[in-house]
């Protein structure tokens, strides 16, 4: 049974993640320090080379990519854009805590979405509609080892809803130039819409990390 190996990678930082702010479909660039990272990473870690890039359209994600590999097919996907947080898009948590509307979206839901922005529900659908494309067109091309370089809250949504075994988003969080790997097949995909998750990107990062994760759930 034929295999494809996707690995989910997350963007490099920006000056908005450095600031804390809500930086969903807010435009900005990789700053000097979130670049500078990208290519050490590059430098210590063992990124191999990937058949074909999907990204979402956003700078920081496009950037990243073309640091990554920069003679790879690139494939940008606008479901693969962060999710919209509205009017709270360039603010902090600690500018919004007096906020009616922030502390009802802080209540959570699948329907609760910020004022002017996206719903978890929304998100997810758009993670679905991602990752078939993305499963299709490597199906069709024979594509057997490709990457996706997108953004925390989709990596996070696309594998707590499709990935086994099955785990809290905020258990796939990742660093700036970090992801999973993940495995499926065509019969996996059509009869569960599902994938497994194999381990963390890079690899040799991957037991110090687990490890971390472990003790945060004690």
């Amino acid at each position: 049974m034929k295999g494809y190996r996707i690995t989910f990678i997350r963007h490099g930082a920006t000056q908005g993640n450095a600031d804390g702010k809500y930086i969903g479909v807010t435009d900005l660039p990789l700053s000097k320090e979130g670049a500078d990272e990208i290519y050490e990473r590059i430098e210590q870690a063992d990124y191999p080379s990937f058949q074909k890039l999907y990204i979402s359209p956003l700078k920081r994600c496009l950037q990243t990519a073309y640091i990554m590999a920069p003679s790879t097919l690139m494939v940008e996907l606008e479901q693969l854009r962060e999710m919209n947080f509205g009017k709270f898009e360039g603010k902090t948590p600690n500018e919004l805590k007096n906020d009616e509307d922030y502390k009802k979206f802080l209540e959570g839901g699948l329907d609760n979405p910020p004022p002017g922005g996206e719903s978890a529900r929304e998100v997810v659908t758009r993670c679905y509609d991602a990752i078939t494309t993305i499963i299709g067109d490597m199906m069709e091309e024979g594509l057997t080892n490709c990457a996706v370089i997108t953004h925390s809250g989709i990596i996070m949504n696309m594998l707590s809803c499709f990935g086994l075994p099955k785990c809290k988003p905020l258990e796939y969080a990742c660093g700036f130039g970090e992801g999973f790997e993940v495995m499926v097949s065509a019969s996996m995909w059509q009869r569960s819409g599902a994938f497994e998750i194999v381990g963390r990107f890079p690899k040799e990062e991957y037991v110090e990390r687990s490890e971390y994760f472990m003790d945060l759930e004690r």
